[in-house]
């Protein structure tokens, strides 16, 4: 009879039925949507962030020296201390040596050039070189820490820098508008000849600059292998209150819980760990704006889910208020034929139960599709979705469904049997 009671609530009130259905499904899409992409958000936020650049920065240790006597600094007037270009690849033998997507070293001089009144900036760095390590070789330099520098032309060949191999560089874009030079002109740096292969842009002092591959400026300066700072693009989760405090003062499982956080100043520490000859830390600005762009759209997130299953709640309350005004002569025939408040309220929720969780599945393989459509319309990614999210969809869903009803359903409950079946009302 029980069974045969809901089959009917169904039949009979199909148009009711499907608008709470889809009230809830709508809701339960929207919900699967944003949460199977805010759990996955974190790395490809990171990732698409690097459009902003390196986020962390590796300099000579003795750069951070700062004696001070007196009032009076005593740190010696130099161009600083150097690392050594062969001590690279330890950043990619760290705990979170999969994290760091590219580093590129710099070393610049000022040197004359054919046509120059004065000095000019040359800058060595890795473009795209192929580094070997031990199980793969890695391809870094500036186009994975600077991706907005553009060049017209080709980037030089960094696989054979020497004189013989033909030495080739990019040139800043005022630089080659003030010396009027072109692609694929020689130009003269410091009595050495070389090929320009690009003109570059950056929008920022690099365009009055000569840019080349390390190998060149080192040979230049006589100091081969001599790097004086790392830029390095790793992806990292966003800085909280535990990020920021200093691995100094903790010990034990705490070091190792903030060690084993892909934190930028966890990845630096590691750093600092295996290349004791260098300082690495963050570069605060950009890691800090990561983290409030990752903060935002999480927030926008949780604002769209709760807006869907409050207006999902509302739509099944007024469904739910409705069916029970319709049937209350029913209701008031079950009482006086001896149905009690338990049996009354069982049926209605049955009633939601059984809406909520068809409901619920049909939005949860739609918010599913919709998950991985916005995976891919904004990261070009699949969004890694998890099956143990269905069984919390529907907990929602039920969640919904029973808090919008429990005020009709104690409504249903309250009715007399006599008044309803005299015509008297609710």
């Amino acid at each position: 009879m029980f069974l045969r009671l809901l089959s009917q609530s169904f039949l009979r009130q199909r148009r009711r039925k499907l608008l709470a259905g889809v009230a809830i499904m709508i809701g339960m899409t929207l919900a699967t949507a944003m949460i199977a992409v805010g759990t996955d958000i974190g790395d490809k936020m990171s990732r698409e962030l690097r459009a902003l650049g390196a986020n962390l920065i590796v300099y000579p240790q003795e750069d951070t020296l700062d004696v001070e006597l007196g009032g009076v600094n005593l740190k010696p007037v130099s161009e600083g201390g150097y690392l050594d270009e062969a001590d690279l690849a330890r950043m990619k033998h760290i705990f979170w040596s999969h994290n760091i997507l590219g580093y590129s070293p710099m070393l610049s001089t000022n040197l004359t050039v054919a046509g120059a009144p004065g000095q000019v900036e040359v800058i060595g760095t890795y473009f795209a070189k192929a580094v070997p390590l031990e199980y793969e070789t890695f391809v870094t330099g500036i186009t994975k820490t600077h991706p907005w520098w553009k060049v017209e032309g080709v980037w030089p060949d960094e696989s054979n820098a020497s004189p013989a191999g033909g030495r080739q560089v990019v040139v800043g874009r005022r630089l080659a508008e003030k010396l009027h030079l072109e692609i694929g002109e020689p130009i003269n740096i410091a009595g050495r000849n070389a090929k320009i292969t690009g003109i570059l842009s950056t929008g920022s002092t690099e365009e009055d600059a000569i840019v080349a591959p390390i190998a060149i400026v080192q040979q230049m300066i006589g100091r081969p292998g001599a790097v004086r700072r790392v830029y390095v693009s790793a992806m990292t989760k966003p800085e909280d209150d535990f990020a920021r405090r200093d691995p100094r003062t903790m010990a034990g499982a705490v070091l190792e819980r903030w060690s084993c956080s892909p934190y930028a100043n966890s990845i630096a520490y590691q750093i600092n760990q295996a290349w004791p000859s260098a300082h690495a830390e963050q570069i605060r600005q950009i890691a800090q704006n990561e983290g409030t762009v990752l903060s935002r759209i999480s927030g926008l997130m949780l604002l769209i889910t709760f807006s869907a299953v409050v207006a999902a709640g509302l739509v099944v309350s007024a469904a739910m208020a409705t069916t029970i005004f319709e049937r209350r002569r029913e209701i008031g025939l079950m009482k006086s034929l001896g149905a009690n408040n338990m049996v009354i309220g069982a049926l209605f929720l049955s009633e939601a139960a059984l809406l909520a969780l068809v409901a619920g599945s049909v939005g949860f393989l739609l918010g599913e599709f919709m998950a991985r459509r916005i995976g891919w319309a904004v990261f070009r990614a699949n969004i890694q979705f998890e099956p143990a999210l269905l069984p919390l969809v529907l907990l929602l869903a039920l969640a919904i469904t029973f808090v919008g009803s429990a005020a009709s359903i104690r409504r249903a409950m309250r009715l007399e049997p006599a008044i309803i079946l005299r015509g008297d009302g609710i």
